[in-house]
């Protein structure tokens, strides 16, 4: 079964599979393009050039029948496509769900967790156990990761003991994000041994070079403060140093103002991004406000309490642990696999006391009361959980919070997640502390050194 992938199509987020091409993936979202010669069982043809269509980042119009989503991001399929005509066998990672739901979306291709690559057993510590390794290696002969500084130096040790000898390995990342939750700094390590070939992008690609969403990034990047009293049409700064006010105002953003502005949808569109779980500005105070906002109670309007928690038909959910056994159903079709991961977000479709059902971008999927546990609301997240994803809007909470959070790489990766428009509510003193400490740097891992040293005693 051929991957699932996305394509923004007139602000509209449309679904499709890999190797379909503009027309059908409009046609099977209910998007009319005008063509002519397009006939579906017949080879595309494209000689009417009545189907045109512009793309974001392409110089030239193009013929909606003929162009595939992958052409629309050249650099990754020409990339794989080189490395299989030279005849390697190439595996796509990334550490979590949704980062390989994302590369996925972009190749066209299959990308799996790293945890799922290497098949990931536990022991009777409850301890990840991979069952690919030096005894057992991976059948590649290159592996592509992306989202290489979420990964520890546990799971890339695991990663380099189940590679073949002669096996190829590409490394994707941006070392100034969060660095990864468990040990090391596995990406800022590597790149700065100087041992290994390293390409380094000093342009955002995915807006344009005006954007202030791109001048803030880079000036955080720099160590300088951003300029949070210059708005522009996809950045705003919000004072507001009050808590009460501050989510009040997350609240009527989210609700209201930027969904009659922008055409917003307040649940798939807009993403409030937190530090912290805890206090008012929170994700867990805000999830509450924001649900009462976005999707309130409503007569006939079916909601389940398990265990303390609500769940309400129409909200916004995460799933919050990888489950490789869970089942899933496409949407209106016969198609069925397996696995969820953490940070995959859905809607609640049917609400009763035996089974909750979620709809996943068009996975369906069925939770019992005991599963539960695996599913929280997902208006607000931390900065930590979007590692991997990028959204329309972002509303990021700039105020004070726990002292380990108030760091340069939590203000730089919730920045960096917004495509279109980010909006900063709080305090501009503590975004500027945010932008001053760049405390995350200082992993003493060893690993720098060990690379050197090797590298000398060759």
């Amino acid at each position: 079964m051929k991957p699932r992938i996305k394509v923004t199509i007139n602000g509209q987020v449309c679904t499709g599979r890999a190797g379909q091409t503009l027309l059908e993936i409009a046609e099977h979202n209910g998007i009319a393009i005008p063509n002519l010669c397009h006939n579906g069982e017949l080879k595309h043809y494209g000689g009417c050039s009545l189907c045109v269509v512009e793309a974001e980042g392409s110089p030239k119009l193009l013929r909606a029948c003929s162009t595939h989503q992958a052409e629309l991001y050249p650099g990754a399929p020409q990339l794989l496509d080189g490395l299989r005509g030279a005849g390697e066998k190439v595996f796509l990672a990334a550490p979590t769900g949704r980062a390989a739901k994302r590369m996925s979306e972009l190749t066209g291709e299959e990308a799996k967790t790293i945890h799922r690559m290497l098949q990931v057993d536990w022991d009777e510590q409850d301890r990840p156990v991979f069952t690919r390794n030096e005894r057992n290696p991976l059948e590649c002969d290159c592996l592509v990761i992306d989202e290489l500084s979420m990964v520890d130096a546990y799971v890339f040790e695991s990663v380099l003991r189940a590679l073949p000898l002669s096996c190829r390995l590409i490394l994707v990342g941006d070392k100034d994000q969060l660095p990864s939750v468990g040990a090391g700094n596995v990406l800022g390590d590597l790149m700065a041994s100087g041992l290994f070939p390293t390409v380094e992008l000093k342009e955002i690609f995915r807006q344009s070079q005006e954007s202030l969403i791109v001048l803030s990034a880079h000036r955080i990047v720099e160590g300088h403060l951003p300029e949070l009293r210059r708005h522009d049409s996809d950045f705003f700064f919000l004072p507001q140093e009050d808590p009460e006010q501050a989510a009040r105002l997350i609240v009527s953003l989210c609700a209201q103002r930027l969904p009659r502005s922008y055409g917003y949808s307040s649940v798939s569109d807009i993403q409030v991004l937190c530090p912290g779980r805890k206090g008012e500005l929170g994700t867990g105070e805000l999830n509450k406000l924001l649900r009462e906002a976005v999707n309130p109670p409503e007569k006939g309007k079916a909601e389940v309490k398990i265990r303390g928690n609500l769940f309400r038909l129409g909200d916004k959910v995460m799933q919050v642990k990888n489950n490789y056994d869970i089942l899933w159903r496409e949407d209106g079709d016969t198609d069925s696999g397996m696995g969820m991961f953490n940070g995959d977000i859905g809607v609640i479709r049917e609400v009763d006391r035996e089974c909750i059902t979620v709809d996943f971008d068009g996975k369906i999927v069925e939770y019992s009361p005991d599963m539960l546990g695996e599913l929280e609301p997902a208006y607000a997240m931390t900065v930590h959980k979007a590692q991997g994803s990028e959204y329309r809007g972002v509303v990021f909470v700039g105020a004070p919070c726990a002292p380990s959070l108030m760091v340069r790489g939590v203000l730089y990766t919730a920045i960096t997640r917004a495509r279109e428009l980010l909006v900063i509510v709080g305090d501009d003193s503590a975004v500027n502390k945010m932008a001053e400490n760049d405390r995350r740097s200082r992993r003493y891992s060893g690993l720098k050194w060990r690379l050197r040293k090797g590298g000398e005693e060759k």
